[in-house]
């Protein structure tokens, strides 16, 4: 038994290992955390399996975060720190912690805090008090956090987000691929655009109708469960929809001259998933500035930001960036160096793995000193 407890708010995939060994697929992050932590792995198949018959009515309440949350709160006392992959279970948790007397360190990564029910519940329980640690992706969510309900600075460390940056590589692309077998062969430019949460879509297509490019949107998230706002809409000829693979997907980045990341407003890091796999691919970024999303690219050194919801802007970047390849690819190879030294998987899980090991130095020293002192 180990001294840490990570959640997986999902299933992991029984192959998941002989996947990544493969190069099917990036490694998971829960996976590179767990071996670096030192932690025991939870997910909801393997709390359906240990809470039974009860665990069946929590989710059927809740739903299955809930139960994840109900299995962690069971085992309590055979870890020294949980450490929740988000505030779906995390908030939870920390609901049925505060009734348990004793409780073990519990950190949370917090992805977005500031919507309505969540702060209700965080303020009607101040949940804050059962969270020790919070790491978040956004500088803004860092300052909301720190400002709604007085948490201190030291307790909500923003960390950047991260890009297994082995499997997310040129050389690791295929020149000659399957994917978008309609565009072989096409002399016009190609962008792309990925993910779904808070994607203007429609704004792109407006931008870029009529334009002599092809962009490829690839409308798909394993995460997000916003509806793809592609939907409905009038597609331009020049604009394919599909979803593809990651490992597809890091084809279709090698054949982009660049990315465009159109974004609704939003206070949280809306699309840094699919940015960090674009600058590890080394290409430019055209990006919607939002409240949220201004920590990852820097403005003329690895993309350029446009305002959000203007056509017009979008359409003129575009435009001067397909006429300045050299400029594309500067921006490019400036987004991996970033990647590299900043972004990676590795270096995140370093991260989070100094805080983890700290707070359990930390609690090994009180747990001494109280010994000695009852001596």
């Amino acid at each position: 038994m180990n001294e840490v407890l990570l959640t997986v708010s999902g299933v992991i995939p029984d192959d998941i290992e002989e996947q990544i060994a493969r190069g099917e697929r990036p490694e998971a992050d829960y996976i590179a955390m767990a071996r670096e932590f030192g932690a025991d792995l939870v997910d909801y198949d393997l709390a359906r399996q240990r809470n039974g018959r009860l665990g069946r009515l929590l989710e059927k309440i809740g739903g299955p975060n809930l139960l994840l949350a109900w299995d962690c709160f069971k085992r309590r006392d055979q870890y020294r720190l949980i450490f929740t992959d988000g505030e779906q279970v995390g908030l939870p948790l920390a609901l049925l912690l505060k009734f348990a007397g004793r409780r073990p360190i519990h950190f949370m990564i917090g992805h977005i805090l500031s919507v309505d029910k969540k702060m209700r519940l965080i303020d009607a329980f101040q949940l804050y008090n059962e969270i020790d640690t919070f790491f978040v992706y956004s500088t803004w969510q860092k300052e909301f956090i720190q400002s709604r309900w007085g948490v201190a600075p030291q307790r909500v460390i923003f960390t950047p987000f991260m890009v297994d940056a082995e499997f997310f590589r040129p050389d690791q692309a295929h020149e000659e691929s399957a994917v978008l077998p309609e565009l072989q062969g096409s002399e016009s430019p190609i962008i792309c655009a990925v993910g779904l949460e808070f994607r203007d879509y429609p704004t792109l297509m407006e931008a870029v109708e009529n334009l002599d490019l092809h962009v490829v949107i690839a409308a798909a998230s394993p995460w997000s469960k916003r509806s793809d706002s592609t939907s409905g809409q009038t597609i331009p000829a020049n604009v394919t929809v599909s979803r593809f693979s990651q490992y597809e997907l890091r084809d279709v980045y090698n054949r982009s001259a660049f990315m465009v990341m159109p974004l609704y407003e939003n206070d949280f890091q809306a699309g840094v998933t699919a940015l960090l796999e674009a600058m590890a691919m080394e290409k430019a970024i055209i990006c919607s500035e939002t409240a949220g999303q201004k920590d990852v690219i820097i403005n003329n050194e690895t993309g350029l930001y446009i305002p959000p919801g203007d056509p017009a802007a979008l359409r003129r970047e575009i435009v001067a960036l397909l006429d300045q390849p050299g400029e594309a690819k500067r921006m490019g190879q400036n987004g991996r160096l970033r990647i590299e030294q900043e972004m990676s998987l590795e270096l995140y899980v370093n991260r989070l793995n100094a805080y983890v090991q700290q707070a359990l130095a930390n609690l090994n020293y009180n747990q001494q000193f109280v010994e000695v002192s009852l001596e």
